[in-house]
């Protein structure tokens, strides 16, 4: 993989610029990576959006059983894509489709098409970087 989609001034920009971040597959399991990074931008002053079919709310916020779901979904600045890699796409065109202004896929969840679909509909994308990692490595104040 490439480092088109590990860019450091819009990993730099999404960690300090954006205000709502959309976890989609952030349940109520506290032992999940998810729930871990959801929590720390949380912790940064970010609002953020659980999206998971089982839950109804996470980390006292309100959870959505899907993207199309989040009302305003086009005032959301980062979907975090936290699903197996062969259903990236999948959500990554649900937050084309929704407007949203940047796609981030954690680490291990690649697919190199559905980024450059992404980034060709006008979205900023992250793919295979931890926001834990990159906030650790003085990127972010």
């Amino acid at each position: 993989m490439s480092d088109v989609f590990a860019d450091q001034g819009v990993i730099r920009r999404l960690l300090n610029e954006s205000r709502t971040w959309v976890f989609v597959g952030l349940g109520d399991n506290p032992d999940r990576e998810v729930y871990s990074q959801a929590r720390l931008m949380q912790e940064r002053g970010k609002r953020i959006v659980p999206v998971h079919p089982a839950a109804r709310e996470v980390l006292g916020e309100k959870a959505y059983a899907s993207l199309a779901d989040v009302p305003d979904a086009s005032a959301v600045d980062v979907v975090g894509v936290y699903r197996r890699a062969e259903h990236a796409g999948q959500v990554v065109d649900e937050a084309i489709a929704a407007g949203a202004k940047a796609v981030w896929l954690p680490l291990q969840v690649i697919d190199e098409a559905a980024a450059g679909r992404a980034r060709d509909a006008g979205l900023d994308v992250v793919m295979d970087r931890c926001p834990a990692v990159e906030c650790r490595a003085k990127l972010v104040p």
